[in-house]
C-alpha cells in the first residue's frame, strides 16, 4: 500500500460495487483507481500545482539570497 493520505470517502454503493470490480479484474487497488480517476479528471496540472504550493509551503522559512549572487554562482559553476 502506498503511503498517500488516508480519508472517509461515502459513495454509493453501487459505485463501490464497481470500483470492487474493476479493482479485481484489474489488479489495481480501489484506492488506485480512484487516484487515477481524479487525476483524469481534474488534470495533472491540478495535481502538480497542489504539489508546488505544498513545495512553497515546507520552504517557506528558508533563508532568502540576493538574486545576484545567485546569478553570480550559477556562472561561476559553469551553468549559465
Amino acid at each position: 500500500m502506498g503511503t498517500g493520505t488516508r480519508m472517509t470517502v461515502y459513495l454509493d454503493p453501487g459505485i463501490h460495487r464497481v470500483l470492487k470490480v474493476k479493482s479485481a479484474e484489474s489488479d489495481q487497488t480501489v484506492s488506485s483507481i480512484i487516484n487515477q480517476a481524479v487525476c483524469e479528471k481534474f488534470g495533472e496540472d491540478a495535481i502538480e500545482d497542489a504539489l508546488d504550493l505544498q513545495a512553497i509551503e515546507e520552504r517557506r522559512n528558508e533563508p532568502s539570497r540576493p538574486f545576484d549572487e545567485v546569478l553570480a554562482d550559477l556562472k561561476r559553476d559553469g551553468l549559465l
